[in-house]
């Protein structure tokens, strides 16, 4: 972040920013600049507006140092603000790991009953920074609008814990649900699970693990626009290397960080797209964003969902940008996307039958 903004209390930023939001639209557009058409699409003027505010304000996701970047985003989360989504209580857990414990967080809505779905979220971060906070308004969000229960997952972050470490506390996170469902006030029976990007790849690997190791599989997966394999450069990361939040440079330094050993990086805990078999994984509500570098392999991940067999709707929502379901306090636009998924969550959860489930997730070749 530049000197200059650095003396500024972050408040006083995020005051800033809002305050830019709200302008009329022609004040948008003249602080956004032209409309930015590439690949045939065109950026929406809040996706726009946003990338204004980030490049004034010298934002990186990466950094000098994981510690420095993690700081970063936890200063973004403070000047992003934005109300508190009303009627939803939330408390603090911890989770076992494969050696330890790891911190959660359960969103539950003001009188939902007991046995309701739960969903299992992972958040986004490129496997190395991110956390609880980062994305609570968001858990909040989707538990209010989907009317559910979160829990939020914080897994053990790279360098310090690299690949297949989140990968173990993803799926010991979902066990523990699972098992410990109506503690939870949740049904053991509709148990989804979720994630952006880095954490949309966990939650992905989740449902390949549940397949491959015969346990109790969840019934939905949302994903907002997830790594999928970091083995292969496709288009849309040549297309979007810079400019568009998140950079080829911001890749390559969160998959260094997360899984150093190269040859490690087309395993499928870590590369979903590569995996051989993906039948028997749950329905799935899959976002991506027109101008993100993860796009084509999102979009990829999705294509062969549909080929395995798996009920899949894939929604790429062409005006914008990757990290959009975090700028909800912000645009109209990321809202309507995030209340879209919200929808299609509530809707898959709200049609599944205990007959569909069983046939959806029969034992795979």
């Amino acid at each position: 972040m530049s000197t200059l903004l650095n003396r500024i209390p972050p408040s006083v930023q995020g005051a800033a920013l809002h305050a830019a939001f709200a302008l009329p639209q022609p004040a948008r557009r003249l602080l956004a600049g032209p409309p930015i058409r590439r690949d045939g699409l065109e950026l929406s003027l809040d996706a726009q507006l946003m990338l204004r505010m980030i490049a004034l304000a010298d934002i990186n996701l990466n950094g000098a140092t994981p510690a420095a970047a993690r700081a970063t985003l936890e200063a973004g989360r403070t000047v992003l603000g934005g109300p508190i989504v009303p009627g939803v209580r939330t408390r603090n857990l911890n989770l076992p790991a494969t050696d330890g414990t790891m911190p959660a967080r359960l969103y539950e809505p003001a009188n939902l009953a007991a046995g309701s779905p739960l969903l299992v979220y992972y958040h986004g971060g490129g496997w190395v920074i991110g956390s609880l906070d980062t994305h609570d308004g968001l858990c909040r969000y989707l538990s209010h609008h989907a009317n559910l229960r979160v829990l939020s997952v914080g897994y053990r972050l790279a360098p310090e814990y690299p690949f297949p470490v989140a990968a173990d506390d993803a799926y010991a996170a979902y066990r523990y649900v699972v098992e410990n469902a109506e503690t939870l006030g949740a049904d053991p029976a509709a148990v989804a699970v979720g994630g952006d990007s880095a954490g949309g790849n966990l939650a992905a690997v989740v449902c390949l693990d549940t397949v491959r190791k015969g346990g109790p599989r969840p019934v939905f997966q949302l994903l907002f626009y997830p790594a999928t394999d970091p083995s292969v450069r496709r288009r849309s990361r040549d297309l979007f290397a810079d400019g568009f939040f998140l950079t080829d440079y911001d890749m390559t330094w969160f998959i260094d960080h997360y899984c150093p050993d190269v040859e490690s990086r087309t395993d499928p805990r870590v590369a979903v797209l590569l995996a051989e078999d993906l039948r028997g994984v749950p329905p799935t509500y899959l976002a991506t964003a027109g101008f993100d570098p993860l796009r084509d392999e999102g979009n990829a991940f999705a294509d062969r969902l549909r080929e395995a067999g798996v009920p899949v709707v894939k929604r790429q929502h062409d005006d914008l940008i990757h990290g959009f379901a975090s700028f909800i306090s912000l645009g109209t636009r990321f809202r309507e996307a995030v209340s879209e998924a919200a929808g299609a969550l509530r809707t898959g959860l709200a049609l599944r039958s205990r007959a569909n489930v069983v046939d959806i997730f029969r034992p795979t070749a």
